[in-house]
C-alpha cells in the first residue's frame, strides 16, 4: 500500500509545476501514504512519484520498477503474485515485490495486463520508446486514482488533495456534487466534488499519449446476466473454498498483521478464516462507545475472539477524544465521505498502528451477500409496500437548505437504470451499491482513515473468486425469512456457532448525534458562521437545527452540517486543523 503520482506532458507544453519541484510536493503531499520511503522519476515528458509503505519485499521493492523501456509505480497488494511469477518462466525477476509481475505482464500483453491480476491496486506504467502512460485500477475501486486533465497535459495522484497540494489545479468546489453529498453521504460517478478532477471508475484502464486520454477499457467487478442454478449445499461448498483461498491470499505479508473485529457476521467470517488457517494467532482491535445507549458489540466481538484464541483488544471512544480528533479525522477524507464511521475506523487505526502493518476487515459482504435491510424493500414491487434505495435525501422535507430540487438524485438515478437489466430486484440494487456505494463510500473510507496512519487496509470478502461464489446466487440463497446474507449465515453456524449468525442484530452506530444534541447550544453558531455552510444554508435555520437535533434524521443533518463545515474548510479554503472541533472552527 503506497502513495503515487504523477504527470505526462502535450508535445510543446509549459512545464511550470511539472518538474523536479513539482515531484518533491507531490511527494510531501503522499509522505503519510507511504512512511517508508520515496522514489520518483522524470523522463522526457512523463513524471512518477512514488511513496512506500513496505509490505512485501522489505529490502528490496522500492519502486519505480524498470524492465526495458517501462517503469511502474503501483499502490496495492498483487495477491496472485507468486502464480504470475509463475506464468511467466522467461523473466529474471529483479525483486520479490508482488507489483513486479504486472509490469512484465504489461510488456507481454500490453493494456489487457490487467486481466491477469488478482488484487486490489492503482498502477501507473511509463513506456519510454511509445511514449505513453497506462493507468490502471482494481475492479472493485479498493484502491484510488485520481486524474486531472488541463491544456498542458495530464496529471495523476492517489488522492485529490496531492493534486491541489502541488497546485496542479485549483481548489475550486462542483455545486453539483456538494447537494449530492449533503443528501446521500458520498458522490457517484467519476466528476469528484473538487472542478478538474475525475476519478479513474473501478475496474478502469487509461491509455494516455502525448498528455491526452486516447482510450479507456474497463473490467467489471461482478458477473452480468440472471442468477445461476446452484443448490444450497453445493453453493456452501463453494463458498468455502472461495473464503478459504481468499484469506491465505490476504495474509501474505512481510510484516504483523491483525484485523478489525466487530460483533457481525462478515468479520466473524474473516476471523474463523483467518482463525482455521493458523497462520498466526490474530490480533482483533474493536471500536466501542462510552456511551450508555450506544449500540456495543464489543462483548460479541470479545466471545468471537475467545472462541478463535485471538489476542484482542476494545478501543474505547468518548466523546472528547471525538471532538479533540474531529478535525483531523475529517481533513484525512478529501474526497468527501460523511459517513460517521469515519470516527472509529481512524481512531482504531490510530491505535493498531502501534502493533501492525496490516488489517484485513469485511467490507463488502452486505454488498456481496445481500445484507441490508434495503435490499429486502427493493425486492417488493411497489404494491407491495416496495422501494426504490435513497428515495430521500438527509436534508428532505427540514427545510435547512436553500435549495430544495431533487438533482441530488440523478447519479444514482442513472446508475440504478444501468444495473436493472438481466437482473432480479435484488440484483440490481445489490448491483447499484457495488457500484456507487462501496467504491465511494465504504472503500474510500477505509483507504483514507487507515492510509492517514500508514496502515495498509485489505478486504478478503472483495475478492474475484468470492465474488463469483456470491453474487450471481438466487435470491432465495441471499435472503430467507427476513434475513439477508444467508448463505453466509449458514457457512458460519456450522463454522463458528458462537457467532449466533441467525440472532437478531443491533447494527454498528456512532451515537454523534447525541453528542452534538448535547452540544448544539455552542456548535450551531460556529457551524452556521462557516463559509461553505454560509453559502448554502441561512444561519437561523443552522441554529434551529442543532439546538432542536433531538430526533434521527435532525442528528443526521447536523452530523453532515458539521462536517462539511470542516470538510471546507481545510479543502477547499485551505485551512489546516487549529486544534479541536470548537478552537477549529472559531479560528
Amino acid at each position: 500500500m503506497c502513495g503515487i503520482a504523477g504527470f505526462a506532458l502535450a508535445p510543446g507544453a509549459a512545464r511550470s509545476g511539472f518538474d523536479g519541484a513539482g515531484l518533491t510536493a507531490l511527494v510531501r503531499a503522499l509522505a503519510h501514504r507511504g512512511p517508508d520511503g520515496a522514489g520518483h522519476s522524470m523522463v522526457g515528458r512523463v513524471g512518477l512519484v512514488h511513496t512506500r509503505l513496505a509490505i512485501i519485499d522489505l529490502d528490496g521493492g522500492d519502486q519505480p520498477l524498470f524492465a526495458g523501456a517501462a517503469a511502474l509505480i503501483a499502490n496495492g497488494e498483487i495477491y496472485n503474485d507468486l502464480a504470475l511469477r509463475a506464468s511467466l518462466p522467461e523473466v529474471r525477476f529483479a525483486t520479490g515485490s508482488d507489483c513486479e509481475p504486472p509490469l512484465h505482464l504489461w510488456l507481454r500483453d500490453g493494456q489487457r495486463y490487467v486481466d491477469s491480476l488478482r488484487g486490489m491496486y492503482a498502477i501507473a506504467i511509463h513506456e519510454r520508446g511509445t511514449h505513453t502512460l497506462t493507468l490502471s485500477r482494481d475492479p472493485f475501486g479498493i484502491k484510488p486514482l485520481y486524474v486531472a486533465e488541463a491544456e498542458d497535459g495530464i496529471a495523476f495522484a492517489s488522492e485529490p488533495q496531492a493534486l491541489l497540494s502541488a497546485g496542479l489545479v485549483e481548489r475550486r468546489l462542483r455545486g453539483e456534487a456538494r447537494d449530492e453529498l449533503l443528501q446521500l453521504q458520498f458522490t457517484t460517478g467519476r466528476d469528484t466534488i473538487f472542478q478538474g478532477i475525475r476519478r479513474v471508475l473501478p475496474g478502469e484502464t487509461l491509455h494516455v499519449a502525448n498528455g491526452r486520454v486516447i482510450d479507456r477499457s474497463r473490467i467489471p467487478a461482478f458477473a452480468e446476466g440472471p442468477a445461476e442454478a446452484i443448490g444450497e449445499t453445493e453453493a456452501l461448498a463453494r463458498l468455502d473454498r472461495a473464503l478459504e483461498e481468499s484469506v491465505s491470499l490476504h495474509q501474505r505479508a512481510d510484516v504483523p498483521y491483525g484485523m478489525f473485529l466487530s460483533g457481525g457476521i462478515d468479520s466473524a467470517a474473516v476471523l474463523r478464516m483467518m482463525s482455521r488457517l493458523g497462520r498466526s494467532r490474530v490480533q482483533a482491535f474493536t471500536a466501542a462507545f462510552d456511551v450508555p445507549e450506544a449500540a456495543d458489540e464489543s462483548a460479541q466481538a470479545a466471545v468471537l475472539a475467545k472462541a478463535a484464541g485471538a489476542h484482542h483488544e476494545v478501543l474505547r471512544i468518548d466523546e472528547a477524544m471525538v471532538w479533540r480528533h474531529l478535525p483531523d479525522i475529517v481533513a484525512s477524507i478529501d474526497d468527501p465521505v460523511a459517513d460517521y464511521a469515519i470516527i472509529p475506523s481512524w481512531l482504531l487505526a490510530r491505535r493498531a498502528r502501534r502493533d501492525v502493518k496490516v488489517i484485513l476487515s469485511g467490507e463488502g459482504g452486505d454488498e456481496l451477500f445481500a445484507g441490508y435491510g434495503r435490499y429486502r424493500s427493493a425486492m417488493r414491487p411497489w404494491w407491495m409496500g416496495g422501494r426504490p434505495m435513497r428515495r430521500r435525501g438527509t436534508f428532505d422535507g427540514l427545510g435547512v437548505l436553500r435549495g430544495s430540487g431533487r438533482a441530488w438524485r440523478s447519479g444514482i438515478a442513472a446508475t440504478e437504470l444501468n444495473n436493472a437489466g438481466g437482473r432480479s430486484r435484488l440484483a440490481a440494487a445489490q448491483a447499484s451499491d457495488m457500484t456507487e456505494w462501496l467504491p465511494h463510500d465504504l472503500l474510500l473510507k477505509l483507504d483514507r482513515c487507515l492510509m492517514a496512519h500508514g496502515i495498509e487496509g485489505r478486504t478478503p470478502l472483495l475478492d474475484p473468486v468470492v465474488a463469483e461464489a456470491a453474487f450471481r446466487l438466487p435470491d432465495h440463497l441471499k435472503v430467507r425469512r427476513g434475513m439477508g446474507k444467508w448463505l453466509l449465515r449458514r457457512w458460519l453456524e456450522t463454522q463458528m456457532p458462537e457467532a449466533r449468525p441467525f440472532a437478531p442484530k443491533q447494527g454498528f452506530t456512532v451515537p454523534v448525534g447525541a453528542w452534538i444534541a448535547a452540544q448544539g447550544d455552542r456548535l450551531g453558531p460556529l457551524v452556521a458562521a462557516q463559509e461553505g455552510v454560509a453559502e448554502i444554508a441561512s444561519p437561523d435555520r443552522v441554529h434551529a437545527l442543532f439546538r432542536n437535533a433531538a430526533g434521527r434524521r435532525e442528528q443526521h443533518a447536523a452530523w453532515t452540517l458539521l462536517f462539511y463545515a470542516l470538510w471546507h474548510r481545510t479543502h477547499i479554503q485551505a485551512r489546516l486543523p487549529a486544534g479541536d472541533v470548537f478552537e477549529t472552527l472559531s479560528a
